[in-house]
């Protein structure tokens, strides 16, 4: 790789490289991968976070996490860090409600069984 390829060249920006095979499979959408979606698009409508910086977000996660993260997983990463950098939430605040969701999930599955 040349050198002015890693000062223009993004993480994500692989085209060009070698590559394998590209396996295609269907994949029926997790509700979390929903909900994922609908939440860029609310945070899109309400001028919380556009199209860009989505885009910037996740590729400033840098190499290593893109290439292990699974798709919607960047993106929710990518909004974290975002919100945090905006002070909107803070990693405390997050951690609460994600404590949260976890209890009432374990709850409803417990009243399930």
């Amino acid at each position: 790789m040349a050198t002015e390829d890693f000062v223009s060249r993004l993480p994500n920006d692989i085209g060009g490289f070698e590559a394998g095979s590209v396996m295609r499979v269907e994949h029926v959408l997790e509700p979390w991968e929903k909900r994922c979606h609908a939440l860029a698009d609310v945070l899109d409508f309400r001028k919380i976070i556009n199209t860009e910086e989505k885009r910037k977000g996740v590729e400033a996660l840098g190499e290593t996490l893109i290439g292990k993260l699974p798709y919607y997983e960047r993106w929710i990463v990518a909004f974290a860090n975002i919100l945090f950098t905006k002070t909107i939430v803070s990693p405390t605040e997050l951690a609460e409600k994600m404590a949260e969701v976890e209890a009432r999930f374990a709850e409803q599955a417990a009243a399930a069984e």
